[in-house]
């Protein structure tokens, strides 16, 4: 998995049902957008707020409309949860799991090292390890990464600390292995892949895949530019992400005429004022 891929919204109607017509309206409207794979079932997902079978459901959609590589998100706290999951993505026809970092009790670098290394030696599927810190509380260190990048069937990571310097230190204990390493901030793409990134899964590549696109193609000539590019991104990244979250992701795409739905309670829709601060800030992308 290279390039970009968006952490696949999961369209929800009005009343927090599952939509699966818009979702399956939404993966071709971001493929003819320019995404390289799509990645079900992540943070920008709800994925927590769905059920596992309403999880298995929205991967098998996915997989049956994706004609890219699909990356299902298959973990969860606790280990047979996650490999039940695993093993759902690769019926349905997924390429590779992405597995979050156990939360809720706390593990130690250790645990969490034998947790994806048991993940690993079980699933059918390749394995992508999936660390986001500001929603589970847990990091995976640069020397567990390292270790772990030499199982045959740990192939890749998502890291969404959106730390240039741990990411460079991931970077420099998995080099001389086959790893695939994703950044999971828009807001610092361009400097992920100056660091040795194979390219990113990130909540503007939902919005925007296009702009994420063109970061990624003026990178490879012309890494300044990118970085330029990158850098007009940062304000309506930072909006959808770390100011409005999930609800105003998805409203401005709905601004944009993407059938990404509602979100699920408790989120809420974002209030007048957040609309009119999206709706700038999309704007001025758009020009």
């Amino acid at each position: 998995m290279e390039g970009i891929s968006p952490p696949l919204v999961t369209p929800f109607d009005e009343t927090g049902a599952l939509d699966e017509d818009r979702l399956r309206s939404l993966v071709p409207w971001l493929e003819n957008r320019g995404i390289d794979f799509i990645t079900p079932c992540g943070t920008n997902s709800e994925a927590e707020l769905m059920t596992a079978a309403e999880r298995k459901t929205v991967v098998e959609i996915v997989a049956e409309e994706a004609s890219v590589p699909v990356l299902a998100g298959t973990g969860s706290p606790g280990l047979q949860e996650t490999l039940e999951a695993t093993e759902a993505a690769a019926a349905a026809g997924a390429d590779a799991a992405l597995v979050v970092t156990p939360f809720y009790y706390s593990f130690d670098q250790s645990e969490l090292e034998s947790y994806f290394i048991e993940v690993a030696d079980s699933a059918s599927l390749p394995i992508y390890l999936y660390s986001v810190p500001a929603f589970t509380g847990v990091t995976l260190a640069p020397e567990t990464v390292g270790r772990l990048s030499a199982h045959p069937n740990i192939v890749g990571m998502k890291d969404s600390q959106a730390d240039i310097a741990e990411f460079i230190r991931t970077r420099q204990r998995t080099e001389d292995e086959d790893f695939t390493l994703l950044v999971g901030s828009a807001s610092v793409f361009a400097q992920a892949l100056d660091a040795g990134g194979s390219g990113g899964v990130n909540a503007f590549a939902n919005l925007f895949p296009e702009r994420l696109a063109a970061v990624y193609e003026a990178h490879g000539s012309d890494p300044e530019h990118a970085r330029e590019l990158n850098a007009s991104l940062v304000d309506l990244n930072t909006a959808i992400t770390a100011t409005y979250g999930i609800p105003g992701l998805k409203w401005a795409m709905r601004y944009r005429g993407a059938p990404a739905g509602y979100s699920r309670a408790p989120h809420t829709k974002p209030e007048t004022e957040a609309q009119e601060h999206l709706q700038s800030l999309v704007d001025e992308v758009s020009e």
